[in-house]
């Protein structure tokens, strides 16, 4: 993949590499790696934090720790569904929202807390919402790309001896992966800032700093969490986004999936119940580059039947609340 960008460049993508391989590095090692100062590196993430729309935040892993997850749509009346997309992006249970088909469609992320909250939510509030036309729920069975996987990372911007240098040390997980009730004044500050410092997380929860230190590595260790990293793909200048919901011959499902996962145009793929069995978010340059990708790699494999493309309007939120990026 190439960087098309008129205001990053190499170095913006090489940081954002190294965020993805260890979220928490200190900008000194982040600079030791890539060979400039940690003047230059804490210069660069703030301006991808101001200008990107970068963020680093701390995301429970529902495939990890067994919880249901959801990729909804919503067709919805035009006039409505900015309305609606916002209402949602609100919940803190909801992640990924974007308006699709032209506005008339709200396509959203959703780990609901309990199953009360998803009774509440889906057989609930929005079948009473007047202006929600249809509902499609696709429940997710398997995430072949995406969560800890960064994007970023097929740009192949980063040596191999590089990415080893960037990765944090080994934990031995001690147990399965869960967050226990005590961990959550810890989560609750790292969901707002995944590098907030360890001073920072001493005074939020109480424990020492050296405790904090060992709670965090478990928690990450065994999978429960993981800090990810969120920006505008616009920044690397592939601003066009697409939902991509595949079907498949059962039995090419896995190796369809597996497949995707390797397209550089993919950044998230996930077997679901429903209409369609795999589900994709595609990021592309522009929509010539969307029907290149559908009619080229994703045409080309065996075992897809069928493939419904959404491409975004627009993002209304990525992995914590934001105005609309227009």
């Amino acid at each position: 993949m190439e960087l098309e960008s008129d205001t990053f460049d190499l170095l913006d993508v090489q940081l954002l590499s190294a965020l993805e391989i260890d979220a928490r590095a200190s900008f000194s090692r982040i600079g030791a790696v890539l060979g400039v100062s940690d003047q230059t590196v804490a210069r660069r993430f703030r301006r991808l934090c101001a200008q990107g729309g970068l963020r680093v935040v701390a995301v429970r892993d529902a495939v990890r720790l067994g919880q249901d997850e959801w990729m909804v749509r919503l067709r919805c009346a035009p006039d409505a569904a900015q309305t609606i997309a916002d209402a949602l992006a609100r919940r803190p249970d909801t992640s990924w929202i974007g308006l699709a088909s032209g506005g008339t469609e709200v396509v959203f992320g959703t780990r609901p807390r309990s199953p009360g909250a998803y009774d509440d939510l889906l057989l609930g509030k929005l079948p009473r919402t007047p202006s929600v036309v249809e509902i499609r729920a696709h429940q997710m069975l398997h995430r072949f790309y995406g969560g800890p996987m960064g994007w970023t990372r097929k740009f192949g911007v980063l040596t191999e001896d590089q990415i080893a240098a960037l990765r944090p040390e080994p934990v031995t997980a001690t147990g399965p992966a869960r967050v226990p009730a005590e961990d959550e004044p810890l989560l609750a500050v790292l969901e707002r800032d995944g590098r907030a410092t360890y001073p920072e997380l001493q005074r939020a929860t109480g424990r020492s700093e050296s405790a904090v230190k060992r709670r965090l590595a478990a928690l990450l260790a065994s999978g429960a969490v993981y800090i990810d990293v969120e920006y505008h793909s616009e920044t690397l200048g592939y601003p066009f986004a697409a939902a991509l919901w595949i079907t498949t011959s059962p039995a090419a499902l896995h190796s369809v999936g597996e497949a995707l996962a390797t397209h550089t145009e993919v950044a998230y793929a996930s077997a679901t119940a429903g209409p369609s069995n795999i589900m994709v978010t595609s990021v592309v340059k522009n929509s010539a580059g969307l029907y290149d990708y559908l009619s080229g790699p994703l045409g080309h494999l065996p075992g897809v039947q069928h493939v419904e493309a959404t491409p975004f309007l627009r993002r209304v939120k990525q992995l914590t609340y934001q105005k609309p990026f227009r």
